[in-house]
């Protein structure tokens, strides 16, 4: 069979419905071999596109997300997405096309050492010598998708070899593959649970990539102990739920930073401790469990599946009555913003109003986040009941991340309302999958909020340099751009309009886009975290 048709034939068997991309000249075989499958191509406007919207669909469903280009400009456009998805460990297949094999080295037209570029911003990139290989190494892909650390895996393949023919009995096959794990310390691991009094559990995204939300669940509830989250793990156990303190570190919630400041040792599960987490630890030991050996950095050190760990520990630990008691008097007076009275609606419009209200109204929707100062709001308005239902790229932070994100989000949980909330600036990063969205009349709801600046950028200038430059944005007619798609569009500059016209968008079962006209607010520095700036 032909190899282009193995291919497919893999990502079927493993369970693909959707892959996103952008067709061109050396990976035209794998398009025509797409097109008599199963699956089902989304096409984007742009291929950074392609790869957030697979990204988001892979965080949204906790499936791996797939993404192809041609090669030269087609796979380079991939790379903001793909670096996106390996900074915050997202399972993505990513394959690229190449020129032929027998024109390689030659400086041909749009040739390039795709492998050399992918290299730094995925977990492997593969360049298979032939179709065999390219076979062999796409099941190594998927395997490694659901058992190595998470994280994008590049496969570039060269056009003549989607078009060689190979053996049939290739695909079934079997790849042989033994993860690494080190128990080594987890003796260690063990004295501390059982002698600590104050602990706390940091949970990170790795509880819900390793299936154990539940696990966790269930230790927490029988041990009565405390958890915090980082960001990408927001719901892993419901932030209504009274053990979940919220989420730790630069944004996190007063008692969930007091709890990291003040407990006598913190198990983080699952999570890279990144700095932004960090600032919510005082010196209390760690045991840290990942099984991504890159990433630890505790006093005591586990490379294992946190499953695993949670079922070795459940019955070593003690509950900590005065401790949660302890807590929760500090959460009674220092309650997180989710908590604090609705803000004064006043005109104009401020972020820190609208945002919250949009909450208010639709509780249940799936939130898809950009990149800007309306970031803050969300983190700080949004109480997370459900996993996977605030999306956001924490640790690399892209503008314009949102709109393609929702379309696989959207893609992936079309039982839910998706709403995205983006600025002016981020939105105008990616605004050609406006066409994505009207083609497959993906009913999600597209807030713009437009101040006509870079907020988060002049507010940086005006307190490190007294001023701010090239901020100021002006702006097309985004409702009139959003009806040229041929979507709904409506523009809103008071309370009163957002209260009642929203309540009739979710309603809606089609595309709209909501521009909502705020003035300039500055964010607040996070509390405890205070920059000093001299003046």
């Amino acid at each position: 069979m032909k190899c282009s048709d193995a291919i497919v034939k893999l990502l079927e068997d493993a369970g693909i419905k959707y892959v996103f991309g952008h067709p061109g000249e050396h990976v035209l075989p794998l398009y025509d071999s797409i097109r008599t499958s199963s699956i089902e191509h989304v096409l984007l406007r742009h291929e950074q596109g392609a790869a957030h919207a697979a990204d988001g669909y892979a965080r949204a469903s906790g499936k791996i997300g797939v993404c192809i280009s041609t090669g030269g400009p087609g796979a380079l456009n991939l790379v903001m997405g793909v670096a996106t998805a390996y900074k915050d460990s997202i399972p993505l297949i990513v394959i690229t096309g190449d020129i032929p094999r027998d024109q390689i080295g030659l400086n041909v037209f749009q040739e390039i050492e795709l492998e050399k570029v992918f290299k730094p911003i995925t977990r492997y990139t593969f360049k298979p010598k032939n179709g065999e290989e390219t076979i062999s190494v796409l099941k190594k892909a998927l395997l490694y998708s659901r058992i190595e650390p998470m994280g994008p895996i590049h496969i570039n393949i060269n056009k003549d070899i989607f078009q060689e023919e190979i053996r049939e009995d290739i695909l079934s096959q079997g790849v042989e593959y033994s993860p690494t794990r080190n128990y080594t310390n987890m003796e260690k691991a063990i004295n501390l649970l059982e002698s600590s009094k104050r602990p706390l559990i940091v949970a990170g995204a790795g509880v819900l990539w390793g299936r154990a939300a539940d696990d966790l669940r269930e230790l927490i509830e029988t041990h009565n102990i405390p958890i915090a989250t980082t960001y990408p793990a927001r719901g892993v156990i419901g932030e209504d739920h009274p053990l979940c303190l919220g989420m730790i570190g630069t944004r996190g919630t007063p008692t969930a930073n007091y709890a990291g400041r003040n407990c006598d040792l913190i198990i983080a599960l699952g999570c890279r401790i990144s700095e932004r987490t960090m600032a919510g630890f005082g010196d209390s030991p760690i045991v840290h469990v990942n099984i991504d050996r890159e990433t630890l950095k505790g006093d005591v050190n586990l490379q294992m599946d946190v499953k695993e760990f949670i079922r070795r520990i459940k019955f070593r630990l003690a509950p900590p009555t005065t401790w949660i008691r302890e807590l929760e008097e500090y959460s009674m007076v220092n309650p997180p913003a989710y908590d604090l009275p609705p803000l004064l609606e006043d005109y104009p419009l401020k972020p820190s109003q609208v945002i919250p209200r949009i909450f208010e109204l639709a509780p249940d929707a799936i939130i898809v986040n950009d990149a800007g100062s309306h970031t803050t709001w969300v983190t700080l308005y949004r109480r997370v009941l459900e996993s996977r239902s605030l999306i956001y790229s924490g640790a690399f932070g892209p503008m314009g991340y949102g709109l393609p994100a929702s379309i696989g989000v959207c893609l992936a949980r079309p039982e839910k309302k998706i709403i995205l909330i983006t600025g002016d600036g981020g939105f105008q990063m990616t605004m050609q999958e406006l066409g994505t969205i009207m083609e497959r009349k993906l009913p999600i709801i597209i807030c713009v909020l437009n101040n006509s600046s870079l907020g988060i950028v002049r507010q940086w200038q005006e307190m490190e340099y007294g001023e701010s430059y090239q901020v100021r944005l002006k702006n097309p007619d985004f409702v009139k751009l959003a009806r040229a798609y041929n979507i709904k569009a409506v523009r809103i500059e008071e309370p009163e309009k957002l209260n009642s016209i929203f309540p009739d968008i979710l309603r809606m079962d089609e595309p709209v886009l909501v521009e909502i006209r705020v003035e300039e607010e500055d964010i607040p520095l996070p509390t405890g975290f205070d920059l000093k700036v001299e003046k």
